[in-house]
């Protein structure tokens, strides 16, 4: 084949390893509707992490937004919004995890900088969010 030679669409599409219904595909925008639910529930998101598609629906229909479970599980989803809660048997150790001793256990701490520590905060900003250390 001569490297002038375009490649035809199904030989593109096999060397990517995608189908030809994927290439053909264009996208239809989100409407404006969509994009306004999608910014209240990421406040909600925001502002109660916990809540899952259901908490998530009934706190809509409280805002005046009547929506049905599927579309605002289709609508998280799309936005990779996921509740957190605490997961099954969180506080059991993993003993393959070495375990290190703690080194100030018997020290009195009397004057400063005498021990130190760090934090880490994730903190939500209107475009993304900021990693906080200190």
């Amino acid at each position: 084949m001569n490297c002038k030679e375009p490649l035809s669409i199904t030989r593109q599409c096999a060397v990517l390893n995608i189908s030809r219904s994927t290439f053909y595909h264009r996208p239809s925008p989100v409407s404006d509707e969509n994009l306004e639910l999608m910014r209240r529930m990421d406040r909600c998101h925001t502002q109660r992490p916990f809540y899952g598609s259901r908490r998530m629906v009934t706190w809509l229909a409280d805002e005046g937004h009547r929506v049905n479970r599927k579309r605002v599980r289709r609508v998280l989803r799309t936005m990779g919004i996921v509740a957190t809660y605490p997961k099954r048997n969180l506080s059991l150790t993993n003993r393959a995890h070495q375990v290190y001793p703690y080194r100030l256990r018997k020290l009195t701490v009397d004057h400063p900088n005498q021990a130190g520590c760090a934090g880490i905060t994730y903190v939500p900003m209107a475009r993304g969010f900021v990693y906080r250390v200190a």
